[in-house]
């Protein structure tokens, strides 16, 4: 039932370190199944989408984000007739390598680890699956297949140089072509993640009071939606009218994102997988008028939520928390546990010793990042946090 140029389990490149096949699970059900295993999935539970950890439970996590991004792009990948598992996998994968504080932490990092080779979240959730998991007895990371690797390194599209560290480090040893588009289930991942935070980010900015429904009942799409919903339900209460109307805002770009690619792929009719990549461009993409509208959507949120002042003002707080963090555990890196003590005596420059602080530091939830800051410095942000809130 998978079209020619989707990814076949039968044909797929194989692991690093030789594994026997699964009896019950393809390859990339099992890719799958491993991620959703690692210590790093499991620490998505406390790492913020835009607000902190702190502020409430209602607000998304990066793992309910990313349990909303692989159920979206599965939805996408069937109606395409694409491998459903490998699309998951990617999804549920996408953010691993994400900091605590979202990209505010990564920024803090980035600009930290410059003089070491910098800091990026996709190349770092590479480094978590093909390295820093260390659970099984056979290999570091974990072991998946190289269609995965693909697609968590370049599901935004070709990575150009120059590379971040760590995907320049692992591709020297293990080429996954990161000049080419990747297939065409890692491209529904990238897709399903700007459907799944467009939406998400209007219901939580609504639920914190950032805007009102009155404000976003002007953007495009959104709107009509809102219309929509007050001619069939007159009268409803402003809870079930707010989430009916958003669920019509996710329908409707699934429902363009799965048409224009239908029209995209059969006008390019790829023979296979390698076709595919070969040539030279996306071809999971919305419609542009669709694509127009999505920008309006996020030039409001950036405006009204992402840049609204107290958000800003929690973002210089946490901001202090990575900047103080990371000189103190590289003036002594020996306060770093205690099973990460071989790996400090191992380095041997600056800027190993700074690589290995940044896998700690990007590593932390929220919540450890705050506790670290209290436990090393003595003071108590979370308390100003709250203030701020």
């Amino acid at each position: 039932m998978l079209a020619p140029y989707a990814n076949q389990p039968s044909q797929a490149r194989g692991q690093r370190v030789y594994e026997e096949e699964s009896a019950f699970r393809s390859c990339f059900q099992r890719d799958r199944d491993r991620i959703i295993h690692s210590s790093a999935f499991r620490r998505l539970k406390h790492k913020t989408q835009v607000f902190v950890e702190h502020e409430g439970d209602f607000y998304r996590t990066r793992l309910t984000h990313s349990i909303e991004v692989a159920q979206v792009a599965r939805t996408i990948a069937g109606a395409l007739r694409l491998n459903t598992d490998l699309t998951e996998a990617v999804a549920l994968a996408h953010d691993l390598g994400h900091t605590p504080f979202g990209h505010v932490g990564e920024d803090a990092l980035d600009a930290l680890m410059r003089p070491y080779g910098g800091f990026d979240h996709n190349a770092q959730s590479l480094r978590i699956v093909t390295s820093l998991e260390r659970h099984y007895a056979g290999f570091d990371g974990l072991n998946l297949t190289w269609a995965t690797l693909e697609g968590i390194a370049k599901h935004n599209g070709p990575v150009v140089a120059p590379l971040p560290y760590a995907l320049s480090a692992y591709n020297a040893d293990h080429d996954l072509e990161l000049e080419t588009h990747a297939s065409a289930e890692a491209q529904v991942a990238a897709l399903a993640d700007d459907i799944a935070y467009n939406n998400h980010d209007i219901h939580d900015g609504l639920r914190a009071g950032l805007f009102a429904e009155d404000q976003i009942a002007q953007l495009p799409i959104v709107g009509p939606a809102y219309a929509e919903v007050d001619a069939q339900h007159p009268g409803l209460d402003s809870y079930r009218r707010r989430y009916e109307a958003l669920r019509r805002v996710f329908g409707a770009m699934v429902a363009d994102l799965i048409d224009e690619s239908r029209h995209v792929l059969a006008k390019a009719a790829p023979a296979d997988v390698q076709a595919l990549r070969a040539l030279g461009r996306p071809v999971i993409r919305f419609s542009d008028q669709m694509w127009a509208q999505l920008k309006d959507i996020r030039g409001f949120l950036f405006t009204h939520m992402y840049r609204a002042p107290e958000v800003m003002e929690k973002r210089e707080k946490v901001t202090r928390v990575v900047n103080d963090l990371f000189p103190i555990f590289m003036g002594d890196p020996l306060l770093l546990p205690q099973q990460w003590h071989p790996e400090v005596l191992a380095c041997g420059t600056d800027a190993e010793r700074a690589r290995l602080v940044a896998d700690y530091i990007a590593g932390m939830t929220d919540r450890f990042a705050l506790q670290e800051h209290a436990r090393l410095l003595g003071d108590d942000l979370v308390q100003e946090l709250m203030r701020a809130t």
